[in-house]
């Protein structure tokens, strides 16, 4: 797929679409002045005119560089059939070549890194929404944590009830908060104009030149202004990249921008800087009504990085890099309103644990940033690539822009990388954890498919034994699953085996992945007619699709095969794996995980929505 060509909106169309993506792109960057501009003042050491200049103009041309120039302006110009974000990204070039291990390596381990972000995001942005109770009341301090897990717990509890409903309130409370936040920040610039010199880069150079290592450091808490960024892309198919460029670059960059400098305002004016600065913006009696906006901002944003993480999960599970893992389908309305239970409760578990293990939002800082920049810090690399090989882009032209990309995540990666041991460490243990899962998962499924397909039998050798050798043929119609449609079925040769027999007519059905989100329904199916009633079926579905085995045999109805769908029967294979020797073993302890895994995955019978009274379960050891 070259530069993104989509059909563009009509202005109501396309004014809809981005309050829509207001809250579900922007909820994790819209809630960061929350905590940014305080975590970065206390990395600081001092409110000096001298520090609050440089500390503005570096959160406010951060925003510029990273998210208006290098993610609306480059990356979302790079599209997979519509689709954004890390691991469409990977898809589009890892089918460039057949051999690209490190741009799967990056892709994949960029994704992981997202689920760290994840699991941060809802604690650090409610615990500081709820901070503010501290300045209306500070006796209330001790209900801030509880008020945390409390809220949280309810927010997970409440997935796999869906978000249908609640998401059509996200875009216009959404654009309430975004309102909010720049009417405070116009009031706070109001008490020190000044501030505006602060547009000037100059200021952000020039703190950085002379503050010695410490300006280094101070990048850490800097980038915590951009860790929703990767969303605009990530989000693209959702939305077009249309709108979300639009209530960006409308709406909310302004108020970001507005807010920031309110806050360097107000501390420059003598504002105290204990406590929570972006309240400070609030004349006192409406505290209150802010710290209830906010929370409900905050339980958006991380709706939506809850809502992303379901979505990667079933992408990766479709291109094969995670097991099988339920996915209920939540609304008829929307086909990414989706819900994963093992997804949900295992992040329920990590973010209510890390809200209650680091206490406040200002410890929960240290470990943020570092997985959102490393994620980055692959994007660039995967662009780079895209640039010359999508774009036709000469070399010059590619290392000149994206060398500047690079230079400024690679900069953030290693000033996050300084709070490894302050907390950072955490994401990268959950990155890990998730990326291990994919490793081993990954390289069980091939080479479990290798030692099933080490003996291949052809279709016409199969057909001239079963009448060679008196197989019966008993009525009905018997679908079995293929990984070639040049060979035999192994699950269908294991049958026959040990029955002597064989319906009369059979299916082999081949599911194939293709590397772009969507399929359109003329190209789903190929299907021919291989030997007397022995037909051949390939399916094709997109990585953000799901297989439909009673929607697809009705599909196959239709084209000319003779066949009822409410009487088939389904052959699955259930593998055990046991050790085995040869060029397609694996070590022991990643045939044990795999192992755990395939026990434990969700049933193929499941996932393809195959009728349980429809299904006939075959079981067979797996040597690898």
């Amino acid at each position: 797929m070259t530069e993104s060509a989509a059909v563009p909106l009509k202005k109501p169309a396309m004014l809809l679409a981005g309050v829509g993506a207001l809250g579900v792109v922007f909820g994790d960057i819209g809630t960061s002045p929350l905590y940014t501009f305080k975590t970065v003042l206390d990395m600081t050491g001092g409110d000096n005119p001298h520090t609050i200049y440089g500390v503005i103009s570096l959160l406010i041309w951060t925003l510029i560089v990273v998210t208006t120039i290098k993610y609306a302006g480059f990356a979302m110009r790079i599209d997979n059939d519509g689709e954004g974000g890390i691991l469409a990204l990977m898809a589009l070039l890892g089918v460039k070549r057949h051999k690209r291990p490190l741009i799967v390596a990056a892709g994949l381990f960029g994704a992981a890194l997202i689920y760290g972000d994840g699991a941060i995001t809802p604690a650090i942005s409610v615990l500081s929404a709820l901070e503010g109770l501290n300045i209306v009341e500070p006796s209330l301090h001790h209900y801030v944590l509880p008020l945390t897990a409390l809220i949280l717990l309810a927010l997970f509890a409440l997935q796999p009830a869906g978000t249908a409903r609640i998401g059509r309130t996200f875009g216009p409370i959404m654009a309430l908060w975004f309102v909010t936040m720049a009417v405070l920040g116009i009031w706070g610039i109001i008490k020190h104009p000044a501030i505006l010199w602060a547009l000037n880069p100059y200021y952000a150079f020039a703190y950085l030149l002379h503050s010695g290592g410490s300006g280094f450091l101070v990048l850490g808490g800097v980038f915590l202004c951009v860790t929703g960024a990767e969303a605009l892309y990530a989000d693209m198919g959702h939305f077009g990249a249309g709108p979300i460029k639009l209530a960006w670059s409308a709406l909310v960059f302004p108020s970001l921008v507005l807010n920031y400098a309110g806050q360097g305002a107000i501390v420059l004016a003598g504002a105290p800087t204990d406590g929570n600065i972006f309240y400070r913006l609030c004349p006192s009696s409406l505290t209150l009504p802010l710290i209830i906006l906010s929370t409900i901002a905050t339980i958006i944003a991380s709706q939506s990085i809850i809502t992303g993480a379901f979505s990667m999960t079933r992408q990766a599970i479709q291109l094969g890099w995670m097991p099988r893992l339920k996915v209920s389908q939540t609304s008829r309305e929307g086909y990414g309103q989706i819900y994963v239970g093992a997804v949900n409760w295992l992040l329920m578990l990590v973010t209510i644990g890390l809200a209650l293990g680091f206490g406040k939002s200002d410890n929960l800082a240290a470990a943020y940033g570092i997985a959102v920049s490393a994620t980055m810090l692959m994007t660039t690399m995967l662009l780079f690539i895209a640039m010359r090989e999508i774009w036709k882009w000469n070399l010059a032209a590619s290392i000149a822009v994206a060398g500047v990309f690079l230079i400024v995540d690679a900069s953030f990666f290693a000033s996050n990388m300084m709070k490894l041991l302050d907390g950072g460490y955490v994401p990268l243990l959950l990155a890990t954890a998730v990326y291990l899962v994919m490793y081993i998962w990954h390289r069980g499924i091939v080479a479990m498919a290798a030692r099933l397909t080490e003996d291949p039998l052809p279709v016409d050798a199969f057909l001239d034994e079963l009448t060679r050798t008196g197989v019966a043929r008993v009525p009905g119609t018997a679908v079995f699953l293929t990984r070639s449609q040049a060979t035999t079925p192994p699950v269908m040769q294991l049958y026959v085996k040990h029955t002597m027999s064989l319906h009369k007519r059979v299916l082999a059905v081949k599911l194939e992945i293709a590397s772009i989100p969507h399929v359109a329904a003329r190209n789903r199916l190929a299907l021919s007619e291989v030997g007397p009633n022995f037909w051949s079926v390939t399916a094709t579905y997109g990585f953000m699709e799901r297989p439909d085995m009673p929607a697809l045999m009705a599909q196959i109805a239709t084209n000319g095969c003779p066949i009822d769908p409410k009487k088939l029967t389904y052959f699955v294979s259930m593998e055990k794996i046991v050790p085995g020797e040869g060029p397609h073993s694996l070590p022991r302890w990643i045939r044990m995980l795999f192992s755990v895994m395939l026990r434990n995955c969700a049933r193929v019978t499941d996932y393809l929505r195959i009728p349980a009274g429809q299904v006939v379960d075959i079981g067979r050891q797996v040597a690898i």
